[in-house]
């Protein structure tokens, strides 16, 4: 399985971006899927999570009512909408995935994602 995040850049406080990630190889293997970030000099954070192919998103509290996960199932991807950006959002974004589902307690556990994808740098000015 590869992961391959896309759709970072600069954008202004306020502003909106998207991010994709593309699943490819065995897609087939990855029935749930994050997104991390990583701000620099601090720890990996968890962002929210989407299972494939159906279920709710889930987010956490620093990004839930800004943020929005969706699939397509159809491209094998999934998306990260960033509305309302802010400068604490500043951080490299990964997506990461795994086979199975994960009971929300360990959601933000990422050591337990099997996958992952390279990152892309979110920049947002303030």
């Amino acid at each position: 399985v590869q992961l391959q995040a896309s759709g970072g850049g600069l954008v202004q406080a306020g502003g909106s971006l998207r991010l994709s990630c593309l699943v490819s190889g065995r897609q087939f293997n990855v029935n749930f899927l994050a997104w991390f970030r990583q701000a620099s000099g601090k720890e990996l954070e968890f962002v929210g999570s989407i299972i494939r192919p159906t279920g709710s998103p889930y987010y956490a509290n620093s990004v839930k009512g800004r943020f929005t996960i969706s699939r397509d199932n159809a491209k094998d991807t999934v998306y990260l909408q960033m509305n309302d950006l802010k400068p604490d959002d500043t951080a490299i974004y990964f997506c990461a995935a795994r086979m199975n589902r994960l009971v929300l307690s360990a959601q933000g556990n990422p050591g337990l994602y099997e996958w992952w994808g390279q990152g892309t740098l979110v920049t947002v000015s303030s």
